[in-house]
């Protein structure tokens, strides 16, 4: 054998080497993304992205759906408990920022992320088995929809949740048009609308969360969750439920509780115009307030959102995912969601420039094309 011969098989070996370990370090780093282990009778999934607050991204819904249904397939898994990696955050939302520059250059990830997110959503929200959410943190858009479908949800004192998607030009998505009017009365039409946050204890109150739990008592709960035998749904809820009456946080009045009778009168509207005169005529510093932010809003974020909140009221989970993901590819398709992330993620100069600028330029006729069928491309689930 030549030397030219000899020297191209060295370099010919050494790229494959060099390919090699790109691949395995590329897989490495999509596995400490989100670390899926057997616990006991439980599946336990941890978002590890603590640096980014636990944000989802593409690669971690990847691996997290085909496991969840093999969890659910497993007659040796009773429960899934998913959680989150660090002080902060269960997860503070989907990983947006890559996804308008996904949209802005035509990649498919602005599809895919969307689309594969909620088939996530819909498993979470069809599991045959217990799934406990412990958010222990914040928890916002992405993070909801990895845990409010979910049969229990445990809030802690660190929880912070919030669907603020209207600040930046999208919607309350993952499920939100199924849960969110579901609340007690116009509360969910509230927080859709003004982005407003919850913490701790009112989370439960608010009916977001089910139980309430406090933050250092979560490793013990989950100890306590995957030391059972075989548990019943049944079972899994006396559990949470004897953690949930043993807290010694205080139990205080919920937050919005002054404002319960205002939000359920003035947000009673067959319109956001109405809802934003409503809240001018009243005058009051809560209602002045509301207004104040409202008017910072995505005018067309809005409108989608009160459509989708009052379609959503009487659809199910699944029509409502189709339903969001048809705005979402509008939100692709437009302006104020790549706007939005500028403003706010971007320059952060808290100073969006929405168009159209104000709510009665956004016509009917372009709601009703954000919310028509995209043919063969719709979200099937």
């Amino acid at each position: 054998m030549n030397v030219s011969v000899w020297s191209s098989l060295l370099r010919r070996r050494r790229l494959q080497i060099i390919l090699r370990h790109l691949q395995m370090s590329t897989h490495a780093g999509l596995e400490t993304e989100v670390l899926l282990q057997k616990s006991g009778c439980a599946g336990v999934i941890t978002l590890n992205r603590p640096k980014v607050l636990n944000a989802l991204n593409l690669s971690m819904i990847r691996q997290i759906y085909p496991q969840l249904k093999k969890w659910e397939q497993d007659n040796e898994t009773s429960l899934v408990i998913i959680k989150g990696t660090g002080e902060k955050a269960f997860c503070a939302g989907g990983d947006i920022r890559a996804v308008a520059e996904a949209g802005k250059s035509g990649d498919r990830l602005a599809a895919d992320f969307f689309r594969e997110e909620y088939i996530l959503n819909n498993a979470i929200g069809t599991c045959r088995i217990p799934y406990i959410a412990f958010i222990d943190g914040v928890t916002m858009g992405g993070g909801v929809g990895l845990s409010v479908h979910g049969q229990f949800r445990v809030a802690t004192e660190k929880t912070l949740f919030a669907m603020p998607e209207t600040a930046i030009g999208l919607f309350p998505d993952v499920g939100g048009g199924f849960f969110l009017p579901r609340l007690e009365g116009k509360l969910g039409l509230y927080l859709a609308l003004t982005g407003y946050r919850i913490k701790g204890r009112d989370v439960q109150q608010a009916g977001i969360a089910t139980h309430f739990v406090e933050s250092e008592k979560i490793p013990a709960l989950e100890k306590d969750l995957v030391s059972l035998k075989s548990p019943s749904k049944e079972d899994v809820a006396d559990l949470l439920n004897s953690y949930h009456h043993k807290c010694t946080v205080e139990d205080k009045k919920f937050v919005l509780a002054d404002h319960v009778d205002k939000i359920n009168s003035l947000f009673k509207s067959s319109s956001v115009e109405e809802i934003l005169q409503n809240l001018m005529q009243d005058g009051s510093p809560f209602a002045l307030k509301q207004l104040e932010t409202m008017k910072k809003m995505s005018p067309t974020s809005m409108k989608l959102t009160f459509r989708q909140l009052e379609q959503g009221a009487v659809m199910s989970l699944q029509d409502v995912l189709v339903m969001e993901y048809r705005l979402s590819q509008a939100c692709m398709r437009g302006h104020d969601f790549y706007e939005g992330v500028r403003a706010v993620l971007i320059d952060k100069d808290q100073r969006p420039i929405w168009k159209p600028a104000k709510l009665e330029e956004v016509t009917k006729n372009h709601l009703d094309a954000c919310f028509s069928s995209l043919g063969s491309k719709d979200l099937v689930l």
